[in-house]
């Protein structure tokens, strides 16, 4: 055999392994392309979503982070996007939506399902291009005996700012709490959306609130600052090994405390609040919400999958999550009955978290504000609340805003 022989052989050799690797050209493979999916959930949490994709018969690629939003962004700049994205939040979905890279979701879900606040819109961006997939109850404090005095001092509370993606955020869901309870509703959606001035009066009484109850201990709010908002690894989260009496936390964090959960009861944190107590005017809310990037059949029929009734009740009773979908019944057991009933209550809106719907710019200066507040709460705070305006003044003119923020259920 001549070398020039050898040298063909080597290359057919190649070109079939190339074949064989689905490297060959479109139609060389019967091979169904895998969804590609980026969500939230890790670890166990992970695994249960997961049991729920395998139930579709589709095939799929599953990658779960904590920095959601960080990894979509790199994918995105890198022209290599999920099929669908999943993300705390609809705030970076609208900048998203404003350039064109979301696919309609007409006729994947049912609109009559999700009510309000779970479908919000944004001026001049089509409609349905986002739906959740997972809703969280927040305005509620976690405790395992009774509830402190109230309002509860800092020596009370369990804290923790550490996370695995951007921090900050268990800080902003207090100053969004006190806007809300203080405030109301109206002002609060004002406030979210850009309408109403981070160094109007309001914003800063609650956020000087806030800094007060720090300022008490200045070295507990050091230590809070450092500490995971789930707790010590390997632990029961904070509420069961932080040397605290009282979380306030969404619903997930049941899920911190594991084989303890039983003995953690909550209720409405407006009587706890510094400053307080006050009256419940309204529950903050959060959710988890997907859109599709990618044009392929299966990748819309997994989000009619995952948005269907059944899907969304066997997501809840296996993953142990809360659906915003109107459709499916009720969970049993004290606790997810309690935040079921806040979910439909028609009596006080339902406000999605604040931090969620501004653009990303806001509002990570927004959470860098407060970890400088945990830092220095003895520092007043109208400064850094104008060096956030500057971040807001700064958006574009044509930046859309989200309507829908707050609403009764339906």
């Amino acid at each position: 055999m001549t070398p020039h022989t050898r040298a063909i052989l080597l290359v057919l050799a190649l070109f079939m392994t190339a074949a064989g690797c689905g490297l060959a050209a479109p139609g060389g493979s019967d091979a169904e392309p895998e969804v590609t999916i980026l969500g939230p959930w890790t670890d166990a949490q992970e695994q249960r979503f997961k049991d729920v994709l395998d139930g579709f018969g589709i095939p799929y690629t599953y990658q779960g982070t904590a920095a959601t939003r960080e990894v979509l962004l790199a994918e995105v700049q890198a022209g290599d996007p999920p099929d669908i994205a999943i993300l705390p939040g609809v705030g970076e979905l609208v900048e998203y939506a404003d350039e064109g890279r979301l696919r309609s979701l007409k006729g994947l879900y049912d609109p009559e399902e999700y009510g309000n606040p779970w479908r919000p819109g944004a001026e001049g961006v089509a409609g349905d291009l986002w739906v959740p997939l997972k809703a969280d109850l927040k305005s509620i404090v976690w405790y395992r005996d009774a509830p402190a005095p109230r309002p509860a001092p800092l020596a009370s509370w369990c804290i923790g700012m550490g996370d695995d993606g951007a921090s900050g955020w268990p800080g902003s869901d207090w100053i969004e709490d006190l806007i809300l309870q203080r405030a109301g509703p109206v002002l609060y959606a004002r406030w979210a959306t850009g309408d109403l001035d981070w160094t109007d009066d309001r914003v800063v009484a609650a956020w000087t609130t806030w800094a007060g109850m720090l300022a008490q201990d200045p070295d507990r709010a050091g230590h809070m600052l450092l500490a995971d908002h789930r707790g010590p690894a390997g632990g029961h989260g904070l509420l069961f090994g932080g040397g605290c009496d009282l979380e306030h936390q969404g619903s997930f964090a049941r899920a911190f405390y594991g084989d303890r959960g039983g003995r953690a009861a909550f209720g409405d944190s407006a009587p706890l609040l510094p400053g307080g107590p006050y009256t419940v005017k309204a529950h903050e809310v959060s959710a988890d919400f997907a859109a599709l990037f990618g044009r392929s059949g299966p990748a819309r029929e997994m989000i009619r999958r995952l948005a269907s009734r059944d899907a969304q009740e066997e997501w809840g009773r296996t993953g142990g999550v809360f659906s915003a979908n109107a459709a499916v019944p009720p969970k049993t057991g004290t606790v997810d009955q309690q935040v079921s009933r806040r979910f439909t209550d028609q009596r006080v809106p339902l406000c999605l978290d604040a931090s969620d719907v501004m653009p990303a710019a806001v509002r990570d200066a927004f959470y860098e504000a407060v970890l400088l507040t945990m830092a220095h709460p003895a520092e007043p705070v109208r400064s850094r609340l104008a060096d956030i305006q500057k971040v807001q003044d700064a958006q574009p003119s044509d930046t859309r805003r989200l309507t829908g923020v707050c609403g009764r259920p339906q």
